[in-house]
Protein backbone atom coordinates (compact mmCIF):
# COMPACT_ATOMS: atom_id res chain seq x y z
CA UNK A 1 0.00 0.00 0.00
CA UNK A 2 1.66 3.23 -1.41
CA UNK A 3 0.74 5.74 0.81
CA UNK A 4 3.32 9.25 0.18
CA UNK A 5 1.53 12.01 1.35
CA UNK A 6 2.03 15.83 0.48
CA UNK A 7 2.16 16.85 3.69
CA UNK A 8 4.25 14.06 4.78
CA UNK A 9 7.10 15.19 1.65
CA UNK A 10 7.48 18.59 2.95
CA UNK A 11 8.20 17.17 6.31
CA UNK A 12 10.77 15.26 5.03
CA UNK A 13 12.31 17.63 2.58
CA UNK A 14 12.90 19.87 5.87
CA UNK A 15 16.82 19.14 5.98
CA UNK A 16 17.66 19.36 10.02
CA UNK A 17 20.78 20.84 11.45
CA UNK A 18 19.46 21.77 14.66
CA UNK A 19 21.27 20.26 17.70
CA UNK A 20 23.92 17.74 17.12
CA UNK A 21 24.47 14.39 19.74
CA UNK A 22 26.45 11.48 19.64
CA UNK A 23 24.80 8.41 18.20
CA UNK A 24 25.71 5.60 21.32
CA UNK A 25 26.03 2.94 18.61
CA UNK A 26 28.44 4.29 16.14
CA UNK A 27 30.26 7.55 18.48
CA UNK A 28 29.50 9.53 15.11
CA UNK A 29 27.88 13.09 15.52
CA UNK A 30 24.29 13.53 14.37
CA UNK A 31 21.18 15.56 14.65
CA UNK A 32 19.40 14.84 18.06
CA UNK A 33 16.21 12.60 17.83
CA UNK A 34 14.58 15.83 19.82
CA UNK A 35 15.71 18.26 17.26
CA UNK A 36 14.59 15.73 14.64
CA UNK A 37 11.04 14.65 15.84
CA UNK A 38 9.27 17.41 14.88
CA UNK A 39 9.67 15.96 11.13
CA UNK A 40 9.00 12.69 11.80
CA UNK A 41 5.82 13.56 13.58
CA UNK A 42 5.01 15.95 10.81
CA UNK A 43 5.31 13.33 8.52
CA UNK A 44 3.56 10.49 10.61
CA UNK A 45 0.27 12.53 11.25
CA UNK A 46 0.19 12.81 7.58
CA UNK A 47 1.22 9.30 6.27
CA UNK A 48 -0.31 7.37 9.47
CA UNK A 49 -2.29 10.19 10.16
CA UNK A 50 -4.44 8.10 10.85
CA UNK A 51 -5.14 11.04 8.31
CA UNK A 52 -5.80 14.95 8.76
CA UNK A 53 -9.33 14.63 6.87
CA UNK A 54 -12.26 12.80 8.29
CA UNK A 55 -12.69 10.99 5.52
CA UNK A 56 -9.38 9.64 5.36
CA UNK A 57 -9.80 9.05 9.11
CA UNK A 58 -13.09 7.27 8.30
CA UNK A 59 -11.86 5.30 5.92
CA UNK A 60 -8.46 3.94 7.39
CA UNK A 61 -10.41 2.98 10.79
CA UNK A 62 -13.17 1.32 9.06
CA UNK A 63 -10.30 -0.47 7.38
CA UNK A 64 -8.59 -1.21 10.26
CA UNK A 65 -12.12 -2.38 12.41
CA UNK A 66 -12.08 -4.92 9.30
CA UNK A 67 -9.08 -6.20 10.21
CA UNK A 68 -10.23 -6.64 13.27
CA UNK A 69 -7.65 -4.12 14.95
CA UNK A 70 -9.24 -1.87 17.62
CA UNK A 71 -7.15 0.86 19.53
CA UNK A 72 -5.61 1.63 22.64
CA UNK A 73 -7.40 3.03 25.71
CA UNK A 74 -5.57 6.61 26.33
CA UNK A 75 -4.35 5.36 29.51
CA UNK A 76 -2.75 2.14 28.27
CA UNK A 77 -0.75 3.89 25.77
CA UNK A 78 2.82 4.05 27.67
CA UNK A 79 2.52 0.50 29.19
CA UNK A 80 1.40 -0.46 26.26
CA UNK A 81 4.44 0.81 24.01
CA UNK A 82 6.93 0.39 27.11
CA UNK A 83 6.06 -3.57 26.68
CA UNK A 84 6.39 -3.82 23.08
CA UNK A 85 9.97 -1.54 23.46
CA UNK A 86 11.00 -4.29 25.55
CA UNK A 87 10.39 -7.04 23.33
CA UNK A 88 11.74 -5.58 20.55
CA UNK A 89 14.96 -4.91 21.87
CA UNK A 90 15.84 -7.89 23.29
CA UNK A 91 14.83 -9.81 20.07
CA UNK A 92 17.44 -7.15 18.17
CA UNK A 93 20.21 -7.26 20.40
CA UNK A 94 23.22 -7.88 18.17
CA UNK A 95 21.04 -7.81 14.92
CA UNK A 96 22.69 -4.21 14.08
CA UNK A 97 19.15 -2.72 13.97
CA UNK A 98 19.12 -0.20 17.18
CA UNK A 99 15.80 1.22 19.31
CA UNK A 100 15.07 4.47 20.07
CA UNK A 101 11.65 5.64 22.23
CA UNK A 102 10.34 9.25 21.50
CA UNK A 103 7.31 10.04 23.58
CA UNK A 104 4.93 7.25 22.58
CA UNK A 105 6.19 6.21 19.58
CA UNK A 106 9.38 3.85 18.80
CA UNK A 107 11.74 4.03 16.03
CA UNK A 108 13.50 1.12 14.51
CA UNK A 109 16.76 2.18 12.55
CA UNK A 110 17.80 -0.16 9.90
CA UNK A 111 21.02 0.33 8.81
CA UNK A 112 21.62 0.52 5.33
CA UNK A 113 24.39 -1.76 5.46
CA UNK A 114 22.72 -4.86 6.86
CA UNK A 115 19.44 -4.70 4.84
CA UNK A 116 20.51 -3.70 1.35
CA UNK A 117 23.65 -4.34 -1.26
CA UNK A 118 24.98 -1.13 -2.79
CA UNK A 119 22.51 0.38 -5.16
CA UNK A 120 19.74 -2.32 -4.77
CA UNK A 121 16.45 -2.66 -3.22
CA UNK A 122 15.70 -6.09 -2.15
CA UNK A 123 16.22 -7.12 1.33
CA UNK A 124 19.61 -8.82 1.95
CA UNK A 125 18.50 -13.04 2.44
CA UNK A 126 20.19 -12.90 5.72
CA UNK A 127 18.54 -9.56 7.15
CA UNK A 128 15.18 -11.60 6.38
CA UNK A 129 15.32 -13.59 9.89
CA UNK A 130 15.90 -9.93 11.60
CA UNK A 131 12.28 -8.49 9.83
CA UNK A 132 10.68 -11.78 10.71
CA UNK A 133 11.97 -11.24 14.87
CA UNK A 134 10.05 -7.64 14.23
CA UNK A 135 6.73 -9.34 12.61
CA UNK A 136 6.28 -11.14 15.88
CA UNK A 137 6.05 -8.60 18.28
CA UNK A 138 3.97 -6.51 15.23
CA UNK A 139 1.65 -9.28 14.96
CA UNK A 140 1.40 -10.00 19.16
CA UNK A 141 0.65 -5.99 19.31
CA UNK A 142 -2.16 -5.41 16.41
CA UNK A 143 -2.60 -1.93 17.56
CA UNK A 144 0.58 -0.50 16.49
CA UNK A 145 0.38 1.21 13.54
CA UNK A 146 3.87 1.30 11.73
CA UNK A 147 5.16 4.16 9.28
CA UNK A 148 8.06 2.29 6.93
CA UNK A 149 10.07 5.73 5.73
CA UNK A 150 13.07 4.43 3.34
CA UNK A 151 16.58 7.22 3.50
CA UNK A 152 19.59 7.55 1.16
CA UNK A 153 22.21 9.61 1.66
CA UNK A 154 22.61 12.96 -1.14
CA UNK A 155 25.06 11.34 -3.61
CA UNK A 156 23.42 11.40 -6.83
CA UNK A 157 20.19 12.99 -8.28
CA UNK A 158 17.41 13.65 -5.70
CA UNK A 159 14.82 12.04 -8.28
CA UNK A 160 17.06 8.48 -8.19
CA UNK A 161 17.43 9.07 -4.49
CA UNK A 162 13.50 9.44 -3.74
CA UNK A 163 12.95 6.21 -6.21
CA UNK A 164 15.39 4.13 -4.30
CA UNK A 165 14.59 5.07 -0.74
CA UNK A 166 10.49 4.28 -2.28
CA UNK A 167 11.59 0.77 -3.08
CA UNK A 168 13.39 0.17 0.06
CA UNK A 169 10.62 1.15 2.18
CA UNK A 170 8.08 -0.88 -0.12
CA UNK A 171 10.50 -3.88 -0.22
CA UNK A 172 10.57 -4.06 4.00
CA UNK A 173 7.24 -3.73 3.88
CA UNK A 174 6.38 -6.42 1.54
CA UNK A 175 8.57 -8.36 3.73
CA UNK A 176 6.78 -7.70 6.84
CA UNK A 177 3.26 -8.66 5.27
CA UNK A 178 4.77 -11.64 4.30
CA UNK A 179 5.03 -12.62 7.40
CA UNK A 180 1.66 -11.84 8.61
CA UNK A 181 1.61 -8.44 9.21
CA UNK A 182 -1.58 -6.80 8.04
CA UNK A 183 -1.05 -4.35 5.21
CA UNK A 184 -3.27 -1.88 6.61
CA UNK A 185 -1.17 -0.95 9.46
CA UNK A 186 1.56 0.11 7.01
CA UNK A 187 2.36 2.63 5.56
CA UNK A 188 5.31 3.23 3.22
CA UNK A 189 7.24 6.75 2.08
CA UNK A 190 10.24 7.55 0.18
CA UNK A 191 12.25 10.43 2.06
CA UNK A 192 15.26 10.37 -0.43
CA UNK A 193 18.35 12.35 0.98
CA UNK A 194 15.86 14.82 2.69
CA UNK A 195 15.98 13.48 6.31
CA UNK A 196 19.44 12.96 7.32
CA UNK A 197 20.68 12.38 10.99
CA UNK A 198 24.08 12.90 10.10
CA UNK A 199 26.47 14.70 7.97
CA UNK A 200 26.68 13.29 4.32
CA UNK A 201 30.04 15.42 4.11
CA UNK A 202 31.58 12.26 5.44
CA UNK A 203 31.37 8.30 4.44
CA UNK A 204 30.54 7.36 7.81
CA UNK A 205 27.82 10.06 8.14
CA UNK A 206 26.51 8.88 4.54
CA UNK A 207 26.61 5.57 6.12
CA UNK A 208 24.42 6.58 8.81
CA UNK A 209 22.04 8.68 6.26
CA UNK A 210 21.10 5.01 4.23
CA UNK A 211 18.68 3.27 6.11
CA UNK A 212 15.11 2.53 6.72
CA UNK A 213 13.52 3.26 9.72
CA UNK A 214 10.69 1.93 11.30
CA UNK A 215 7.98 4.03 13.04
CA UNK A 216 6.02 2.64 15.41
CA UNK A 217 2.66 4.43 16.83
CA UNK A 218 0.06 3.40 19.05
CA UNK A 219 -3.58 3.50 17.05
CA UNK A 220 -5.75 5.60 19.44
CA UNK A 221 -9.06 7.76 19.16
Amino acid sequence: MKIIAASALLAGALVLQGCQTTNPYTGDRQTSRATSGAAIGAAVGAVVGIATSSSAKERKERALAGAGIGAVAGGGVGYYMDVQEAKLREKLQGSGVSVTRDGDNIVLNMPGNVTFDTDAYQVKSQFTPVLDSVSEVLKEYKSTMIQVGGHTDSTGSVQYNMLLSQQRAQSVANTLAGFGVEQVRLDIVGFGPHQPIASNDTAQGRAQNRRVELVLLPYTR
